[in-house]
C-alpha cells in the first residue's frame, strides 16, 4: 500500500453567521377560507410563472439521473466553479434550498442519509427514499434549473441493507458510500463491492466513495480528532482505480458537524495534490469537501482553485431552520403564550379568558414561510461563493 498517512490537530467550535432575507414559499395564511386561499395564492404564483406543476405543458424535466449529474460536475471542473451538495433534513430545508438555487439560476444537489431517510419515511428508510423522491419529481418541474438527488454516507458493511433500498428504488442520482472508517484494504474491497450493486441498478448511479478520515459526527458515526487523517495523493488513484468509484471524497481537515477552519488545520493543498494526481494517471474524478458548513469563504475559494467542485454541507441549514424558528417565536412570543397570571386552558383555546393567541402568529405556515425565505437566501448566496449561479446547465433559454 501507498505511504503513510499524515494525522491532523484536533479542532474546537464556531458557528457560522447568517446572510439575507428573499420571498418565496407557499404558505395559507391565517384567517383565510383554507383551500380556497391556498388555491388563489397557488394560481397567482403559477400565472406569475414562479410554479409550474407536474403535467403541466412547459417542457421541463424532473429531476435528473446521473449521466446529467456527471455533466454537471465536468462542467464545473472545467470552468473552475462548484457546488454545495445540501441534506435535507427537513420538508421546509428542502423547499427554501430549492427555491435559493432556483432564483439565482444554479443547478441543485441535495442529498439525503439513512438518518433523514427514515425520518421522511415516518421511521422506515425505503418509504422515506420514495417519498424524497415524490418531492423532487414535483418541484424540479417547476424550477428552471437541473435537481439532482445524492444519498450521502451509506456506511459499510453495517448499511448494506439501505445500499439495496438505494439501487431498488432508483431516487438517487449519486451514492456516497463509506468505508472510510476501515483499514485501505478493506476500504477498498467494500467500495468496489458496492461499485457493483450501483452498477445492477437502473439508468447510471454515480458512486462517491470516501479515503482519508474527517473528524465529527456524521450519520451517527463518530471519528475523534485523533483518529482523522489526511488522503494521501498516491493512495487516492490506486483507490479509484481498484473501486472504480466516480467521485472521491478527501480529507483534508474540515470536521462534520459544527466547526471553524480558524480552529481546525485545513489544507487546500492536499485537495489540489490529490488532483493533480489523478488527472496524471487519466482519471477525471471530481473530488468532494465534507464537513464544509465551517469552512470560511475564503477557504472555499482556496478549494475551488485546487479543482473541488464539490461541497457538502449539512450543520449550516439546521442552525439557520433553528436559529428563524427561534427568533421568530421569541419575538412573537406575546402573540403566542398566555400572560403571567392568565389560565393556560389550552384545551379550550382560552374560551374563558381575556386574552387570546394570534393565529397570524402561530399557524405552522407562518413560521415554516419564514424558515422557507430564510435557507432561499442562504442558498442563493452560497452558489454566488462558488460561482454556479447563473450557471446552470439546464435553464430553458
Amino acid at each position: 500500500m501507498p505511504g503513510p498517512t499524515t494525522k491532523m490537530p484536533g479542532p474546537t467550535t464556531k458557528m457560522p453567521g447568517p446572510t439575507t432575507k428573499i420571498p418565496g414559499p407557499t404558505t395559507e395564511m391565517p384567517g383565510s377560507t383554507g383551500s380556497d386561499a391556498l388555491r388563489s395564492r397557488t394560481d397567482g404564483m403559477a400565472a406569475s410563472g414562479t410554479y409550474r406543476w407536474v403535467g403541466a405543458d412547459t417542457g421541463v424535466m424532473p429531476y435528473h439521473g446521473g449521466s446529467e449529474l456527471a455533466d454537471v460536475y465536468a462542467a464545473a471542473r472545467a470552468d473552475g466553479y462548484g457546488f454545495f451538495a445540501s441534506n435535507v433534513t427537513h420538508y421546509d430545508i428542502l423547499v427554501g434550498l430549492l427555491q435559493g438555487a432556483d432564483r439565482v439560476g444554479a443547478d441543485a444537489v441535495v442529498q439525503v442519509g439513512h438518518d433523514t431517510a427514515a425520518f421522511y419515511g415516518g421511521g422506515d428508510p425505503r418509504v422515506g427514499l420514495d417519498a424524497i423522491g415524490a418531492y423532487l419529481d414535483r418541484f424540479a418541474a417547476f424550477t428552471d434549473v437541473g435537481v439532482f438527488c445524492n444519498v450521502d454516507h451509506v456506511h459499510l458493511p453495517d448499511q448494506r441493507g439501505f445500499l439495496d433500498a438505494v439501487v431498488e428504488t432508483g431516487v438517487a442520482s449519486s451514492v456516497m458510500v463509506d468505508a472510510s472508517d476501515r483499514p485501505f484494504e478493506e476500504n477498498v474491497s467494500l467500495t468496489r463491492e458496492a461499485v457493483e450493486r450501483v452498477r445492477e441498478g437502473p439508468g447510471r448511479t454515480l458512486v462517491e466513495a470516501e479515503l482519508g478520515r474527517v473528524a465529527g459526527t456524521e450519520s451517527g458515526v463518530e471519528t475523534a480528532a485523533e483518529d482523522a487523517f489526511y488522503t494521501d495523493p498516491d493512495e487516492a488513484v490506486e483507490f479509484v482505480e481498484r473501486t472504480g468509484c466516480d467521485l472521491l471524497a478527501v480529507s483534508v481537515g474540515t470536521q462534520h458537524g459544527v466547526a471553524s477552519d480558524r480552529n481546525l488545520d485545513v489544507r487546500p493543498s492536499v485537495a489540489r495534490d490529490v488532483d493533480e494526481a489523478l488527472r496524471e494517471a487519466g482519471h477525471e474524478v471530481p473530488l468532494v469537501v465534507h464537513g464544509a458548513s465551517g469552512v470560511s469563504d475564503a477557504g472555499i475559494e482556496a478549494f475551488l482553485d485546487a479543482g473541488v467542485p464539490k461541497f457538502n454541507k449539512n450543520t449550516r441549514y439546521q442552525y439557520e431552520y433553528a436559529r428563524t424558528a427561534a427568533d421568530f417565536y421569541h419575538e412573537h412570543a406575546d402573540a403566542i403564550r398566555p400572560p403571567d397570571g392568565a389560565p393556560d386552558d389550552r384545551g379550550s383555546m382560552f374560551a374563558g379568558s381575556e386574552w387570546s393567541p394570534d393565529r397570524s402568529y402561530f399557524h405552522p405556515h407562518v413560521v415554516a414561510g419564514e424558515i422557507r425565505d430564510r435557507l432561499a437566501a442562504v442558498m442563493a448566496d452560497l452558489c454566488r461563493l462558488t460561482g454556479s449561479a447563473g450557471r446552470s446547465l439546464y435553464t430553458d433559454d
